[in-house]
């Protein structure tokens, strides 16, 4: 499948109307042992609501927490303190099978799909593994079901055979996103999932995620360092530093009248389209700065 270059088109997707609370986190904190004497705080008393329906966003510089904050949303960490509630489950309570079978309702998209998939098998291997590791169906609806998740992510029959060699990273990308969508989950964490692809295969990959979105009425965890990807996809954001949230709001809201200094660093390096602009903000931001236009 060729994959044209596209961009957005400038008009962020427009989810379906948030629900109820689909995920609710409260006091998060984490802290790693590096040392006899050293201790690394990743998490310090993060809390955060997604919505039913919704695209949540967060955002911040790499070793911020965001990736510590999205595997303690899905029971994959275990947490010094805080509580994390799936539709009203503790998932910090679950164990065993009553973990593994709320895990079939969350899935994850990961960075680098080259990595994130098994090079040894065909893309029908890699599409039907969550099925056969949660013992859903017999070989031939599990084939069927290979054949319309390939189908909704934009991938036609002659790909079922396929190695991750023999594809680009977009398509790569897209057969991982098939993976994880064919437990029919209703959280998909999206972890950096498109950083890893050029820009013109990144516009694509998430147009396809804003459409998967409104037809199956997904609710996505978005984690980025890119705050210009965020604003395109992200209804409501929050920004982390250094293991903590400090701002957080609607998308208007934040890019807006962002109040953090942080926030506003983070805007300031989104690279505008038009130069001048460009040059005017520079101009803004080492004045602000305290330090002369001139220089």
């Amino acid at each position: 499948m060729s994959e044209p270059e596209t961009t957005p088109s400038g008009a962020a997707p427009v989810p379906a109307a948030p629900g109820a609370p689909l995920v609710v986190a409260s006091g998060l904190t984490k802290h790693f042992r590096l040392g006899s004497r050293e201790t690394l705080v990743a998490l310090d008393d993060v809390s955060l609501e997604i919505r039913r329906g919704e695209t949540f966003g967060l955002v911040g510089e790499s070793g911020s927490g965001k990736s510590t904050v999205s595997r303690a949303l899905l029971g994959l960490l275990p947490l010094d303190a805080g509580s994390v509630q799936f539709d009203g489950l503790e998932v910090t309570r679950l164990k065993g099978g009553e973990l593994r079978r709320l895990r079939k309702r969350m899935q994850m998209v990961f960075q680098d799909p080259f990595a994130a998939l098994n090079r040894r098998q065909s893309v029908a291997q890699i599409v039907a593994a969550p099925l056969e590791a949660h013992g859903i169906g017999d070989r031939a609806s599990r084939a069927a079901r290979v054949e319309e998740m390939l189908d909704l992510v934009g991938l036609g029959p002659a790909y079922r055979e396929r190695r991750p060699r023999e594809m680009s990273g977009g398509q790569c990308q897209r057969v991982a996103i098939a993976r994880a969508l064919a437990l029919d989950p209703e959280l998909v964490v999206l972890d950096e999932s498109v950083s890893a692809l050029d820009v013109s295969i990144q516009a694509q990959v998430l147009n396809l995620l804003g459409e998967l979105q409104q037809r199956l009425g997904l609710t996505y965890l978005f984690i980025s360092h890119d705050l210009a990807v965020v604003r395109y996809m992200a209804s409501t954001v929050a920004v982390m530093q250094r293991g903590r949230i400090v701002e957080r709001g609607s998308r208007e809201q934040l890019f807006r009248s962002a109040e953090h200094e942080y926030t506003r660093q983070l805007m300031s390096a989104i690279p505008a389209v038009d130069p001048t602009v460009e040059r005017a903000r520079r101009r803004s931001a080492r004045t602000e700065a305290g330090v002369s236009s001139g220089g």
